[in-house]
Protein backbone atom coordinates (compact mmCIF):
# COMPACT_ATOMS: atom_id res chain seq x y z
CA UNK A 1 0.00 0.00 0.00
CA UNK A 2 1.30 3.17 -1.13
CA UNK A 3 1.70 6.02 1.62
CA UNK A 4 -1.14 8.73 1.93
CA UNK A 5 -3.09 11.06 4.02
CA UNK A 6 -4.69 9.08 6.73
CA UNK A 7 -5.87 11.63 9.07
CA UNK A 8 -7.10 15.94 8.30
CA UNK A 9 -8.46 17.84 11.02
CA UNK A 10 -9.81 21.49 9.84
CA UNK A 11 -11.00 24.87 11.03
CA UNK A 12 -13.91 25.81 9.18
CA UNK A 13 -16.62 28.31 8.75
CA UNK A 14 -20.09 27.16 7.37
CA UNK A 15 -23.58 28.77 7.13
CA UNK A 16 -26.14 27.09 9.52
CA UNK A 17 -27.42 24.86 6.52
CA UNK A 18 -26.75 22.01 6.53
CA UNK A 19 -26.85 20.91 10.05
CA UNK A 20 -24.07 19.39 11.07
CA UNK A 21 -25.17 15.65 10.88
CA UNK A 22 -26.05 15.98 7.57
CA UNK A 23 -22.99 17.86 6.69
CA UNK A 24 -21.34 14.94 8.35
CA UNK A 25 -22.84 12.48 6.31
CA UNK A 26 -22.55 14.07 3.40
CA UNK A 27 -18.16 14.53 4.01
CA UNK A 28 -18.32 10.67 5.01
CA UNK A 29 -19.67 9.64 1.92
CA UNK A 30 -16.34 10.49 0.33
CA UNK A 31 -13.98 8.31 -1.26
CA UNK A 32 -11.44 7.16 0.71
CA UNK A 33 -13.18 8.39 4.40
CA UNK A 34 -13.51 5.83 7.05
CA UNK A 35 -14.92 8.54 9.52
CA UNK A 36 -15.82 12.25 10.19
CA UNK A 37 -15.87 13.73 13.81
CA UNK A 38 -17.53 17.53 13.94
CA UNK A 39 -17.41 19.55 16.82
CA UNK A 40 -18.75 23.03 16.90
CA UNK A 41 -16.65 25.61 18.30
CA UNK A 42 -18.37 28.75 18.23
CA UNK A 43 -22.15 29.91 16.44
CA UNK A 44 -23.09 33.44 15.62
CA UNK A 45 -26.05 34.92 14.10
CA UNK A 46 -25.01 33.61 10.88
CA UNK A 47 -22.33 31.28 10.50
CA UNK A 48 -21.28 28.33 12.77
CA UNK A 49 -17.07 27.54 13.26
CA UNK A 50 -16.61 24.29 13.10
CA UNK A 51 -13.16 21.46 13.52
CA UNK A 52 -13.44 18.64 11.53
CA UNK A 53 -11.54 15.79 12.02
CA UNK A 54 -11.53 12.89 8.65
CA UNK A 55 -9.64 9.56 9.29
CA UNK A 56 -9.33 7.10 6.11
CA UNK A 57 -7.06 4.75 4.22
CA UNK A 58 -6.29 7.49 1.22
CA UNK A 59 -7.78 10.85 1.98
CA UNK A 60 -7.74 13.50 -0.91
CA UNK A 61 -7.15 17.29 0.64
CA UNK A 62 -8.57 18.92 -2.48
CA UNK A 63 -11.65 16.57 -3.08
CA UNK A 64 -12.67 17.56 0.68
CA UNK A 65 -12.03 21.22 0.09
CA UNK A 66 -14.63 21.06 -2.53
CA UNK A 67 -16.87 19.34 -0.69
CA UNK A 68 -17.10 21.90 2.18
CA UNK A 69 -16.76 24.87 -0.33
CA UNK A 70 -20.07 23.01 -1.95
CA UNK A 71 -22.05 23.84 0.93
CA UNK A 72 -20.55 27.37 1.06
CA UNK A 73 -18.54 26.97 3.94
CA UNK A 74 -14.89 28.05 3.71
CA UNK A 75 -11.31 26.11 5.42
CA UNK A 76 -10.01 28.35 7.48
CA UNK A 77 -6.82 26.47 8.24
CA UNK A 78 -5.18 23.18 8.41
CA UNK A 79 -4.67 22.36 12.41
CA UNK A 80 -3.00 18.66 11.59
CA UNK A 81 -2.36 16.19 9.06
CA UNK A 82 -1.54 12.58 9.50
CA UNK A 83 0.33 10.94 6.37
CA UNK A 84 1.68 7.48 5.70
CA UNK A 85 0.33 4.08 6.56
CA UNK A 86 0.11 4.14 10.47
CA UNK A 87 -1.48 7.07 12.56
CA UNK A 88 0.90 8.71 14.54
CA UNK A 89 -0.12 10.67 17.65
CA UNK A 90 1.08 13.87 18.64
CA UNK A 91 3.37 13.08 21.74
CA UNK A 92 3.85 15.23 24.69
CA UNK A 93 7.67 16.04 25.53
CA UNK A 94 9.03 18.06 29.18
CA UNK A 95 9.03 21.40 26.90
CA UNK A 96 5.35 21.05 26.32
Amino acid sequence: MQNALIRVVLDVLKPHSPSLPSFALYLSNLEGVDGVNITLMEIDKDTENIKITMEGTDLKYNQIKEAIEHYGASVHSVDEVVAGRKLVEEVTTPQD
